[in-house]
């Protein structure tokens, strides 16, 4: 692991660096992106950013410096090339130290940008529906913010159950997402999503296979989804197309006829540019 704090990059990044009172570690009072390197570069790094600066302002956080954002991606990619192993980077911001408490009031934002070598995907996985729904007229529903332990407890349900995947229905009963993917499934040979208005995260991934594959954004109640669907698969940054062979007590196609075709225009796709 490289890692890059606030304008410098760390000699040993598993030493203590952040301060205790960082409102980021204290009541997870910040914002993240995870991007994917492919031969020592990184994927749709653009989409990311902004989506980075959206998640900043709904949490009402100073507008981050992407110019500084895109230091510390070089710095910690630097000297990565052509053979580097895929990777994922951490880019992590916080409002900073402040008091104890919920209230801010204090010291500047954190930034950091971390590096780790990452192994690809497996091409299938099985995913479990959890008991718990998103809320998707909650404060912090579509932003990707570094609270996540409604997704720690949730994913820890569904391994437990043999999945590698939660998923969530919304309080509407509708199908949303994941704990860090977006779902797409299949019915009468047509490929639809949730909508945003689910309360679902806008996933880079996501949001590149509805273009490039043509996917319907639809709202539809989790229990026909499960029904009816034919195929279904994740997406996110790390597992790209990802066929669902298994969702809760039933098997699907991996892949399906759908799936398959996503992902081979992924792979072509991803393969003209890293900047989408």
């Amino acid at each position: 692991m490289r890692a890059w704090l606030n304008g410098d990059l760390m000699a040993d990044p598993t030493q203590a660096a952040v301060a205790v009172t960082d409102h980021g570690f204290t009541v997870g009072d910040g914002v993240f992106e995870a991007v994917k390197t492919v031969h020592g570069r990184p994927f749709a790094l653009t989409r990311h950013l902004e989506r980075l600066e959206r998640s900043a302002a709904g949490l009402g956080l100073p507008v981050p410096d992407l110019d500084d954002v895109r230091r510390g991606v070089e710095a910690v990619l630097e000297g990565e090339g052509e053979d580097a192993p895929m990777g994922r980077l951490r880019i992590t911001y916080t409002a900073g130290p402040h008091p104890m408490g919920s209230g801010r009031g204090g010291g500047p934002p954190t930034l950091v940008v971390a590096w780790s070598e990452i192994h690809p995907a497996a091409a299938e996985t099985t995913v479990v529906t959890v008991p718990w729904t998103r809320n998707k007229h909650g404060a912090t529903a579509g932003l990707k913010t570094t609270s996540y332990a409604e997704n720690v407890i949730a994913l820890a349900h569904a391994v437990e159950r043999g999945g590698s995947e939660a998923v969530f229905a919304n309080t509407a009963g509708n199908l949303c997402e994941g704990t860090g993917t977006n779902v797409f499934y299949v019915v009468d040979g047509e490929l639809r999503t949730p909508s945003l208005a689910s309360g679902c995260l806008a996933g880079v991934t996501r949001g590149l296979v509805v273009e490039w594959c043509g996917a319907r954004e639809v709202d539809e109640p989790l229990s026909e989804v499960l029904a009816v669907a034919s195929e279904a698969f994740l997406a996110s940054t790390t597992r790209d197309v990802q066929a669902i062979s298994r969702w809760d007590d039933r098997d699907l196609p991996a892949p399906g006829p759908v799936t398959r075709q996503c992902a081979e225009t992924w792979a072509a796709r991803e393969a003209e540019t890293m900047e989408p």
